[in-house]
């Protein structure tokens, strides 16, 4: 049978990119530098033998003719067909040696970014990210020509399928209007509520233990999964095997311990996903938006709210009894709520309060949008990025690119497109997090007590268990009543800091 053809097919695909995304997880946490050359080798040949698989001549008469018996087949399965078509469409569009040539450039970029970022030398690192983009380029102008759409579109529809540029302009428009008036009434609010910083050093050993036993309370499945250590904290691995990082600062535990719950809401996304259609597209998490979007609501909708500051204070406290003794009013429920909502126009994406997160992300989108669509050159990105920080957030970054435009790993791996999803996933948190809400009374005095099976019991029904049975639209509207939009975004803003 067609179908059957193709599912094998893709379960081998499948066990490729399970290698792949081990062997990718340990370049950034495990790798010596000396292992980069032969490594971005070999994912290149792991990738190219998946772009192979998918394209092998036989697989569009098997499409055709499972498409011609697909009433035969469960919906579950008819699902899984319309993933592997889309991804068919996708692969065939670009060539072999497109692919190859663009990973070497994104993993010999990657690993140079490690080193050259904490230099801060924009001089070396540009040259390597002018031929990422120029493969890119072309990697869209492929996926244009078959999908007829535009050159960004065609690399966004990868991360977010269906989304379009047309569409996210008006919405980020709409919060380039809210969000700095927003932001300044906030700042001007909090100054009559001033924050006591908590003094280091907070030991590593210390901030990991933190870190550990609050992914195990709010749900991580050790069994399945772990933490360590990265230059850029990510979540990484196969569902069954999560591999997520942090980075870590002597001087502030706040940073790192927001991080690990951030990659620990993508985390228990990606175990939630039904093991019976794990090897199948339609057991992939459904796009970057709803990925984010988990993140987003581990991070920003429950680990910031008092009710789970309320929870977490008497473990904090616990992991660093000595700056506790030295610093008691630091490390209350109420001074540490004030430190997780605050709101600080800064330089860096990832430390970001979440007023403040979407002006990144839009930076991000304008800049490289331009860049695909041959607007924008790369020697042109600092001039660009500082001119849109000081619209944006009133901050200049000189040329301190480290904590400018060298900050993110995006670039260098070659993940263009992707940038717009974190600011989709942030309305997408707010519009679930409020219909979780609706529907589990008591949810928040809950999570005040450490009940977290609650919520994600909600997320795994309506959600994870989903994978990419649904799409978006469906998907949201299934489990919050209507599409995505920024009205419960706005409004849970509104009810936080105003």
């Amino acid at each position: 049978m067609s179908y059957i053809a193709l599912a094998d097919r893709q379960r081998r695909i499948n066990h490729l990119q399970h290698v792949e995304a081990i062997a990718s997880w340990d370049e950034a946490a495990m790798m010596p530098a000396g292992g980069g050359p032969n490594r971005a080798e070999a994912l290149a040949t792991l990738r190219v033998l998946c772009h192979e698989l998918a394209c092998d001549p036989r697989v569009g008469d098997e499409i055709a003719a499972a498409d011609a018996g697909a009433q035969a087949l469960e919906p579950w399965q008819r699902a899984n067909l319309r993933e592997i078509k889309r991804a068919h469409v996708r692969e065939t569009a670009v060539p072999t040696a497109l692919i190859e040539a663009g990973s070497l450039a994104e993993s010999r970029c990657e690993q140079a970014w490690r080193q050259l970022r904490a230099k801060n030398d924009l001089a070396t690192f540009l040259p390597l990210l002018e031929v990422v983009v120029a493969n890119k380029r072309q990697v869209a102008s492929a996926l244009s020509d078959r999908l007829g759409l535009g050159l960004y579109d065609a690399l966004l529809d990868g991360f977010e399928p269906g989304a379009r540029a047309a569409a996210l302009d008006p919405l980020f428009a709409d919060l380039r209007r809210f969000l700095p008036p927003f932001i300044a009434e906030v700042v001007e609010r909090q100054k009559a509520r001033p924050v006591i910083v908590p003094q280091g050093p907070f030991p590593i050993e210390r901030q990991r233990w933190l870190g550990l036993a609050i992914m195990k309370q709010v749900g991580f499945d050790f069994e399945h999964g772990r933490l360590d250590v990265s230059h850029h904290p990510f979540c990484g691995g196969v569902p069954r095997d999560v591999r997520i990082t942090t980075r870590y600062d002597e001087t502030d535990f706040t940073k790192s311990f927001m991080g690990v719950l951030h990659e620990t809401g993508h985390a228990k996304y990606e175990q939630g996903l039904p093991p019976a259609w794990i090897d199948q597209p339609v057991g992939r998490a459904r796009s970057m938006a709803v990925h984010e979007s988990q993140s987003l609501l581990q991070e920003m909708q429950v680990s910031r709210s008092p009710a789970f500051l309320e929870f977490v204070t008497p473990f904090v406290r616990e992991a660093f009894p000595d700056r506790v003794a030295a610093q008691p009013d630091a490390f209350t429920v109420e001074n540490l709520t004030r430190h997780y909502t605050r709101v600080k126009p800064d330089f860096i994406r990832v430390d970001a309060d979440e007023a403040t997160y979407p002006c990144h992300v839009i930076l991000r989108y304008e800049i490289e949008r331009r860049l695909i669509e041959g607007s924008l050159e790369v020697k042109q990105i600092p001039e660009a990025w500082n001119a849109s920080m000081k619209e944006l957030l009133g901050v200049d970054v000189g040329n301190d690119h480290k904590n400018g435009c060298m900050q993110d790993v995006h670039w260098p791996a070659g993940l263009f497109g992707y940038f717009p999803t974190y600011t989709l996933g942030a309305l997408a948190a707010a519009q679930l997090f409020a219909a979780a809400r609706r529907g589990l009374p008591g949810l928040e005095e809950g999570i005040a007590r450490g009940e977290f099976a609650p919520l994600n019991d909600w997320l795994r029904t309506h959600l994870w268990s989903q994978a990419s049975f649904l799409e978006t639209d469906a998907l949201m509207t299934g489990a919050t009543g209507r599409p995505l939009d920024a009205t419960a975004f706005k409004d849970h803003l509104a009810a936080r800091y105003l």
